[in-house]
């Protein structure tokens, strides 16, 4: 299969499962924030933030191992995939390890009922759900490796296979929990942490079959401190990115548990979930780019390497203004519909609607994001781009302190991310060469008549049509109009020809 059919191929297989994740996804939280109560999800949700803090360094691996042994697949070196797998496993055991026993030894401090601010009747069934977020914590870590495999290789369908399987798995444990006696906070923890196996089995079978370098000697040749240092120095600083990442969202939602309690962390938890849920869109461009990106690298075709950037950012952005735009537009009322009218958190909108913008507009410039992992200068990259990130809160915390809202904390989550999206491009002018002018006229111009589109649909609907269920209508018209600008204006006239084509050899069965 070539790149660029195994592109199209991996992006509609997750596309589809993104969609369909997308709906399973809203329908399994709602009935979760209906069995557990308002009180019962922020408290899931604030412990899992406190983990999930550490949780990132999970995906820094990813990035790094999927990163590497894309590239030494570009070079055409087998031997060099199969060492940084090895060592790639033998330090995702380490750290599982190591987080494992500062988890729990930190678990006093955490659950002493002040550092967080827990009612104290549902505190032991909050110890509860932290040990079991640890141990998925754990059990997400070893899995890392695995799906940095199938990512290099570019086995992009069967991750949408049990991922789409994962969905329809806690839609079955959230519809459970309506008919539980007990305590189904804790039930609903235990659940989330069995699915988190199944998936870890499912690759574990899945690559010791079907790839050869998940199979290597254990012999101390395997393992060697040269790939440990090459991976752990590339994670160290792609952490402290995914870090600074995570700030925004779990570190944001404990200063919020701070001036406001758990019913803020509902809220919040519950627009983490909105967000999530359209971010799948996001993910099935990079999963199937990304890997290219780093193999063009691999092969010294740095030209190549930062055309794929630019259409990454490109499919991307427009992919998520044909969803998330509508959908911005019309979020009181789907938060309504969505929660049955009677369980919406206060500042639950405000949250969806910031996180949905300042993520389209870190889809923007993200394949420059991309393009420096494969070029490697990661340290500056880091430090340049995600210190913004970490400072979300103190900066937030001052301005609450101060008497400040919400909504001017979530501007500033907006502002900031506004601010990381840009810089990156003359960061990768400097680094890798990056055209700035062909980079706006074939990237960011091509994105406006369509983003102009979906708002205008969707303000249009929202103005002429007043009914119940109108949001339905909204979505449909807007969907339709984008995708119309999307086809007229954001393709390049190549890309249209190729897609035309695709179908065409498709329809008549060619190989």
């Amino acid at each position: 299969m070539s790149p660029t059919k195994r592109i199209i191929v991996n992006t509609l297989a997750q596309y589809t499962r993104a969609i369909l994740n997308i709906g399973l996804s809203l329908y399994s939280t709602r009935l979760v924030l209906e069995a557990l109560s308002v009180d019962n999800y922020g408290i899931y949700s604030l412990v899992a933030s406190v983990v999930g803090i550490l949780g990132y360094l999970t995906n820094a691996l990813v990035v790094t191992t999927q990163r590497y042994m894309s590239f030494y697949h570009g070079v055409g070196k087998i031997d060099n995939v199969r060492k940084i797998f090895a060592n790639s496993l033998l330090i995702h055991f380490g750290v599982a390890l190591l987080i494992g026993i500062v988890l729990f030894a930190l678990r006093g401090l955490f659950m002493n009922g002040s550092t967080l601010n827990i009612d104290a009747s549902r505190l032991d069934a909050a110890k509860y759900v932290y040990d079991i977020t640890v141990l998925m914590l754990l059990v997400t870590i070893i899995t890392s490796p695995l799906k940095a495999m199938l990512i290099a290789r570019e086995n992009i369908v069967y991750i949408s296979i049990v991922e789409l399987a994962d969905g329809f798995l806690r839609l079955f444990l959230a519809i459970s929990l309506l008919f539980f006696a007990g305590d189904r906070l804790i039930a609903y923890a235990v659940g989330m942490g069995l699915i988190l196996a199944i998936n870890l089995i499912a690759y574990i079978a899945y690559a010791g079959i079907k790839y050869e370098e998940s199979h290597f000697p254990l012999r101390r040749s395997t393992f060697d401190m040269p790939s440990i240092k090459k991976l752990l120095g590339f994670a160290g600083w792609t952490t402290y990115g995914m870090f600074s990442t995570i700030c925004q969202t779990q570190g944001l939602s404990i200063v919020l548990n701070q001036f406001f309690g758990t019913i803020v962390n509902a809220a919040f938890g519950l627009a983490t979930q909105v967000n999530g849920a359209v971010r799948f869109v996001s993910t099935s461009v990079l999963n199937a780019m990304n890997p290219q990106i780093m193999k063009a690298e691999g092969n010294g075709d740095r030209e190549k390497m930062l055309k794929l950037a630019g259409k990454e950012s490109k499919f991307s952005a427009a992919l998520m203004m044909v969803l998330s735009i509508p959908i911005i537009v019309e979020m009181p009322d789907i938060l309504d519909f969505w929660l049955r009218g009677k369980n919406v958190p206060p500042n639950t909108c405000l949250f969806c609607r910031a996180m949905m913008i300042a993520f389209i507009i870190d889809q923007l410039t993200l394949g420059l994001h991309a393009a420096n992992q494969a070029i490697g200068i990661i340290r500056n990259y880091s430090l340049l781009m995600y210190t913004p990130k970490v400072l979300i809160v103190p900066i937030s915390w001052a301005m609450l302190a101060c008497g400040m809202s919400v909504r001017s904390v979530m501007w500033l989550f907006v502002v900031i991310e506004l601010a990381v999206a840009i810089a990156r491009i003359p960061f990768l002018k400097v680094t890798a060469g990056l055209r700035v002018r062909n980079y706006m006229k074939h990237v960011i111009l091509p994105l406006l008549p369509l983003a102009l589109t979906a708002c205008l649909s969707s303000f249009i609907c929202i103005t002429l049509f007043h009914f119940p269920l109108r949001f339905f209508v909204t979505i449909a018209v807007s969907v339709v109009c984008s995708l119309t600008a999307l086809w007229t204006f954001t393709l390049s006239h190549n890309e249209r020809l190729y897609i035309t084509q695709s179908i065409k050899n498709r329809l008549r069965h060619d190989p």
